[in-house]
C-alpha cells in the first residue's frame, strides 16, 4: 500500500482502523484500491470520506454529519488546484459552508496527487 507523500499509509491519516465503522460516497476506484476496504455501515460512522466536486455535493455531504459517531471525523474530498479535474470547491469554500453547521476542521491531508481531505468533527461542547 503507498503511503504517498508523508510516508503514512492512507487509511491510518484518514483514522481507519480495524473494526471502524466507515462509509465512502463517490469515492474513486483508486482511492478504494489504496484504502482496500468498502463501506461497511450505514450510520454510526467512526469515518466517512466523500469526494465533492460542486457545492451541491458538498451540502448533501455535510448531511451525514448527523450519522456520526460522536468522535467520528467526516473527511470532505475535493481536488487539488495542481490536478486536471474541474471543481467550484476550494478550502475556504469548505469551511464556509461547513462551520456554520455545529462542525469543526481539525485536519488536512493529501489524499493522492489529485484530491486533498479536509476533516470535519462535531465541536466538543455538541459531542452527545
Amino acid at each position: 500500500m503507498s503511503a504517498g507523500y508523508s510516508g503514512t499509509p492512507l487509511p491510518k491519516k484518514l483514522g481507519i482502523k480495524e473494526g471502524s465503522r466507515i462509509h465512502f460516497v463517490r469515492a474513486p476506484e483508486s482511492f478504494l484500491r489504496e484504502v482496500g476496504v468498502q463501506t461497511n455501515s450505514d450510520s454510526d460512522f467512526n469515518v466517512v470520506v466523500a469526494f465533492c466536486l460542486t457545492r451541491e455535493e458538498l451540502e448533501e455531504a455535510l448531511q451525514l454529519r448527523s450519522q456520526l459517531h460522536p468522535a467520528g471525523g467526516l473527511w470532505i474530498a475535493w481536488p487539488k488546484r495542481s490536478s486536471k479535474i474541474q471543481s467550484e470547491l476550494t478550502e475556504d469554500v469548505l469551511r464556509e459552508v461547513g462551520l456554520p453547521l455545529g462542525i469543526v476542521d481539525n485536519k488536512v491531508c493529501a489524499i493522492d496527487e489529485n484530491w486533498s481531505g479536509l476533516r470535519f468533527v462535531w465541536r466538543k461542547e455538541l459531542r452527545k
